[in-house]
């Protein structure tokens, strides 16, 4: 006799291992693929003509420990919740059309020994950590144009230091204005000027004298 209860709480353990749904667009059509088992370790779906996103919840398939998706027409960013499947130990995407960065949380993968992200249209610095993602060589990288650092020959730019700036106008330094020095220079070189030539013609009256050098 099967005990139905029995059996429906194995059923639900069953079940728990299993990851709700994941879709992916095979040949322009939504395939979703329900209750993906979690506990998988080993995922190959590489020569496909799988397009679209990588899904974030790819993360969530903690048992992971190799993953290649490699030569498809895959899209969109690598999802940085690859960082969190800490068993990962080999990762290929290669020969997809991924763009942006790559995700700095890769570098937390302390058991990856394998990687190719050759072939897609990444771009950005390659993230340094000194630990194990520093010790892929050149070929896990190459065929992206956009990508420059280590292990890379291409060298990243480095962001120009911008030129000092002006306090205030030109006209203006460190608090002190020229144009009224020039004016007051201006205009007292013509009253001089007229003061000369008044002078000149007419002697030196007293009425101008006394009050400016103090002449009796």
């Amino acid at each position: 006799m099967i005990n139905a209860k029995e059996n429906a709480s194995e059923m639900s353990n069953w079940f728990s291992k299993y990851e709700e749904s994941m879709e992916f667009v095979l040949k322009g059509t939504n395939q979703p693929l329900v209750r993906i088992l979690k506990t998988f370790t080993t995922i190959d779906l590489s020569g496909n003509k799988f397009s679209g996103k990588i899904p974030d919840s790819i993360g969530n398939l903690n048992s992971l420990k190799y993953l290649n998706l490699s030569h498809n027409s895959l899209t969109g960013h690598i999802p940085s919740s690859l960082g969190s499947v800490k068993a990962l130990e080999s990762l290929d995407l290669s020969s997809n059309r991924l763009n942006g960065e790559i995700p700095r949380k890769l570098t937390m993968l302390n058991f990856l020994s394998a990687l190719n992200l050759s072939v897609n249209d990444l771009v950005g610095e390659i993230p340094q950590s000194g630990g194990q993602f520093s010790t892929f060589d050149n070929s896990s990288f190459i065929r992206n144009s956009g990508l420059c650092g280590f292990p890379l020959t291409k060298i990243c730019k480095q962001d120009p230091t911008p030129p000092l700036q002006e306090h205030g106008n030109s006209n203006f330094v460190d608090g002190f204005s020229w144009r009224p020095v020039v004016l007051g220079y201006g205009c007292g070189f013509i009253i001089g000027v007229l003061i000369g030539c008044f002078v000149m013609e007419y002697g030196s009256p007293k009425w101008l004298l006394e009050p400016i050098f103090g002449i009796q």
